[in-house]
């Protein structure tokens, strides 16, 4: 049976952008589950499976609805495990965790503040407008006022991966010797300013890099069926 994948697209249903759903591309692939895309723009993200989520990613494997990354990943590792193993274990899953919360504490941050204006951009009119009005009131500042730091941001980038340059100088995965979710969930992170964002924020030569690019790599290249944006 195939996986339905909802995803997060903007106006070119080509170019799905979610970080969140990218983490659970790659998990299903990583799991060889065939699945289909389902694309949802931000206004129609409530009405995906009778309202089960305010957000996507959500899966309908059969009759089972799950809605969030890991919880998805949770149930997948748990509903194949005859199948690659998303977390190596017990162990594994708890540091995919703290993985998670780095990540969206330290690399989020940045990222959609580089992001913002092109991830509006890229939206069509009716999703523009609720993309605006949502953003600038969490925000507290309009987009044009946020994207005020957008050069400040993508000159620090760099340094915020120290711990994962660091860590790739003795192992070519977060999860060792190959990838796991953990693995997932920082490319999540970076394809989405890859896909959405022309700042260059990762540098020729440096060890994430290198680890980026054999993550485009998996599951057949999987990663780079979304070209760059220019």
């Amino acid at each position: 049976m195939t996986v339905i994948l909802h995803d997060l697209i903007g106006a070119d249903p080509a170019r799905p952008f979610s970080p969140h759903c990218w983490k659970v591309t790659m998990a299903l692939a990583h799991k060889g589950l065939p699945f289909e895309r389902s694309n949802v723009c931000f206004t129609k993200v409530p009405e995906v499976e009778g309202g089960v989520s305010k957000t996507v990613p959500v899966i309908r494997d059969g009759t089972q609805v799950i809605a969030d990354s890991f919880l998805i990943a949770a149930y997948l590792e748990e509903t194949y495990p005859d199948r690659p193993s998303l977390f190596g274990g017990e162990g594994g899953q708890a540091m995919a965790r703290f993985i998670e919360a780095w990540t969206q504490s330290t690399l989020y941050a940045a990222l959609g503040v580089i992001a913002l204006k092109e991830i509006h951009d890229m939206l069509a009119p009716e999703d523009q407008a609720y993309f605006r009005t949502s953003r600038e009131a969490r925000m507290g500042k309009t987009l044009e006022q946020v994207t005020e730091r957008r050069e400040a941001e993508i000159e620090g980038f760099s340094a915020k991966l120290t711990p994962l340059r660091a860590m790739l100088k003795s192992q070519p995965w977060i999860g060792g010797s190959s990838p796991l979710f953990a693995d997932y969930i920082v490319f999540g992170a970076l394809q989405w300013v890859r896909v959405t964002s022309s700042a260059k924020v990762l540098e020729p030569g440096d060890a994430v890099t290198e680890w980026f690019e054999r993550c485009l790599d998996l599951h057949d290249g999987l990663g780079r069926t979304v070209p760059a944006a220019a």
